[in-house]
């Protein structure tokens, strides 16, 4: 796997610090206020505006204990956006350094849910439209054949969504800013509930949230306060790919600032899923590339000499429970000789025993 020249590598990070000061800058205009508040023995920072017929408006901002968000708390003032530079960094990035940028309808998606608010909530891009964006922050170019996608998905912790006493406009009239064909796909567990937009030409927006209770939730839709109107499709074992997401930009427009899973969490998740999908007798593209894009990262990881964070993310997986070991065991079979040694040495590197792993 071959890896950027640190020419490319070095914008990379430059659009990602000027995306993200850019975006913090639109969303805090300098006539507010941060405040600190306290909820459930932790502080957060929330930003209070003076509303036109009096009183205020809060937003939501995000934890105290996050050092990239203190630390334009403290400069917010000075943040200048420079759309023109950023956009052509992002050019830069995908001629030059042929780094893949999304489809336009998903990158137009991504930027809209954005603007909105998505991430500022602690909302989390999943599946391949985030696979997409690992090759620019790893500093490695990935296969184009595990690359498209023909939907995008997104996802947050239901607690987080009724904790944080904000919300997102309206999804719908978000989505159909992007293109006006959208429309809501009633759930088919409570028709309630809206957790899938679809265009006409068939392109599908969902939003997930982990299921952490009985598997009788599966397929019953929740409720998500932040959301804008949306729910969310409740999924096992997606708290194991949300836990401690990771800041990166995905190369549309000027550059769009998002939060992904850790790249370890992505390519482990996706073992489990893929055996989940072929036990629900989907053995198709979809499990097939599952696999593909676990073993890619895996191996961009190993390469990277961070193959000790793939091995304790796999060795959290395996210690969750029997479902998680036999998902595990499965996959671990498809994955070639390399891969399966550098695990094994992971294991063995964070005082584990390979033999207790398999």
């Amino acid at each position: 796997m071959k890896t950027l020249d640190p020419t490319y590598q070095i914008l990379y990070s430059e659009l990602a610090q000027r995306a993200l000061d850019a975006q913090f800058s639109s969303d805090f205009p300098v006539d507010g206020r941060f405040v600190r508040m306290e909820s459930g023995g932790r502080r957060y920072w929330y930003f209070d505006r003076a509303k036109d017929g009096g009183g205020k408006a809060r937003r939501y901002v995000g934890p105290v204990d996050d050092d990239a968000i203190n630390r334009r708390v403290e400069n917010f003032k000075d943040i200048k956006a420079d759309i023109r530079a950023r956009r052509k960094i992002v050019s830069t990035l995908i001629r030059e350094a042929y780094l893949p940028r999304p489809e336009a309808l998903t990158g137009g998606v991504i930027e809209a849910l954005a603007a909105a608010g998505f991430f500022r909530l602690r909302g989390v891009l999943i599946g391949t439209a985030a696979f997409q964006a690992y090759g620019a922050l790893l500093g490695v170019r990935l296969p184009n054949a595990i690359l498209q996608t023909g939907d995008a998905d997104f996802a947050q912790f239901h607690s987080i969504s009724t904790a944080v006493e904000d919300s997102m406009p309206p999804v719908l009239d978000v989505l159909r800013q992007v293109d006006a064909t959208f429309r809501e796909i009633p759930n088919l567990a409570d028709q309630r509930y809206t957790t899938q937009y679809a265009t006409r030409s068939g392109y599908r927006v969902e939003f997930l949230t982990p299921n952490t209770g009985s598997e009788n939730y599966d397929g019953r839709p929740a409720s998500m306060p932040a959301l804008g109107g949306a729910a969310a499709q409740p999924l096992r074992f997606l708290d194991f790919l949300l836990h401690r997401p990771v800041r990166a930009v995905i190369l549309h427009g000027a550059g769009v600032p998002v939060l992904l899973p850790a790249p370890e969490r992505f390519a482990v998740h996706k073992l489990i899923v893929s055996t989940r999908r072929r036990a629900e007798g989907d053995e198709t593209a979809k499990s097939r590339k599952d696999r593909q894009q676990a073993a890619t990262l895996m191996t961009a990881l190993f390469a990277l000499r961070q193959g000790e964070a793939v091995a304790d993310a796999y060795m959290e997986a395996w210690d969750r429970g029997p479902a998680w070991r036999a998902a595990l065991r499965e996959n671990l079979r498809a994955l070639d000789t390399d891969l399966r040694e550098h695990l094994r040495a992971g294991v063995h590197a964070l005082g584990g025993d390979p033999a207790q792993y398999e």
